[in-house]
């Protein structure tokens, strides 16, 4: 039996990219968050699914543990301008600002803007094509890092 060990210090255009998809707050029903899980998968990247009812802390934690290049948060509960302030804020006293923090859910659209202003990269509303997540994650992550 051989083992093997991800090389988490290469670049991430040099490796897989790592994608943590969580649900964050008391919103039930993942089955959205499942399906952009497996699409991710399928294109490659190694994904961590939280599953359901995680803290903001929890889902932090999760992304330093896993160090992860991207955060992929689905809500349906309407309680998005409190528990995505809170990821980016944890994430950003964590060092782990330059993670790919995205959104994807029944997102109002006069809040898009202002999650984009709190560091949300992209926000994904139902109906959103599933190449359109798979390419913003990939280009996203893969940009070169600014000198």
């Amino acid at each position: 039996m051989t083992s093997q060990t991800l090389d988490t210090s290469a670049p991430a255009s040099a490796r897989r990219l790592r994608v943590v998809v969580a649900k964050p707050g008391l919103d039930g029903h993942d089955r959205g968050a499942k399906i952009i899980a497996r699409a991710l998968r399928d294109a490659g990247m190694e994904v961590i699914y939280t599953g359901l009812h995680q803290t903001p802390e929890q889902i932090t934690e999760t992304v330093i543990q896993e160090d992860a290049d991207a955060v992929g948060l689905s809500i349906l509960s309407g309680a998005h301008m409190t528990l995505v302030p809170r990821i980016v804020e944890l994430l950003a006293a964590q060092g782990a600002d330059d993670v790919i923090v995205t959104v994807g859910g029944t997102i109002p659209p006069d809040d898009i803007a202002e999650l984009k202003q709190l560091g949300v990269a992209a926000v994904f509303t139902p109906g959103a094509p599933l190449e359109e997540i798979i390419s913003f994650i990939e280009g996203a992550a893969r940009k070169p890092e600014s000198l």
